[in-house]
């Protein structure tokens, strides 16, 4: 039988986090583009930790959110233009740029689109069908475009020091690039995962019963 990611503990995706977290500061390439990058999941593991037992979220959304911080995190340490990786596949495959700001704008809208559905579900009168779909796209579309405005805030307020941030490396269509890649991120997750998403959000209403 194989294992299921989504339904490790959480204290294992909270271990793991911290354990990114504590090598992603070390010695980042660029410190202040580390704390922007970084600062949310400073935000959430604090408002996960507190709503843990008054709000549990489904193992799925916790498996996903790991991974969103841990891109996160990864882009903080070494600035989402320098990710080696992306850099190997940027040379080898002759890219036109390194490639791992994209992956963070599908991540922006794929996890996203989960967790806004988780919390549609539990606190509205919505169910799952075309409103849900639709509605949950839509945050995860005005997610993303007000973290475009961040981006330009922070560029306004802070120069040539944001740069490595808003890693538009050249590209005038920056901006709508990663909107784009954020609804298919959102579209995506839907499809593939909303019928396993479904079916833990079932077993917590009845482990609530």
């Amino acid at each position: 039988m194989h294992s299921n990611p989504t339904r490790i503990d959480p204290r294992v995706w909270l271990a793991l986090t911290l354990l990114v977290l504590v090598w992603c500061g070390y010695q980042p390439k660029d410190g202040y583009t580390w704390f922007l990058e970084v600062l949310p999941v400073l935000i959430a593991l604090p408002l996960l930790l507190l709503t843990r037992r008054s709000f549990p979220l489904t193992p799925l959304v916790y498996a996903l959110l790991t991974l969103h911080g841990v891109i996160l995190m990864i882009g903080g340490h070494y600035t989402y233009a320098e990710m080696p990786l992306f850099n190997w596949l940027r040379d080898s495959f002759e890219l036109s740029r390194n490639h791992y700001d994209r992956l963070g704008h599908v991540a922006q809208g794929f996890i996203p689109a989960i967790v806004a559905r988780e919390i549609l579900l539990r606190r509205s009168p919505l169910q799952p069908g075309k409103w849900l779909f639709f509605l949950t796209t839509c945050f995860c579309l005005a997610f993303s475009a007000f973290y475009e405005m961040i981006e330009w805030w922070v560029a306004v307020g802070s120069g040539d020091e944001a740069v490595a941030f808003l890693a538009t490396q050249g590209d005038v269509w920056d901006t709508q690039w990663d909107m784009f890649l954020a609804l298919c991120g959102a579209l995506s997750s839907q499809l593939l995962l909303g019928r396993r998403h479904d079916r833990q959000l079932a077993e917590i209403n009845q482990g609530q019963k």
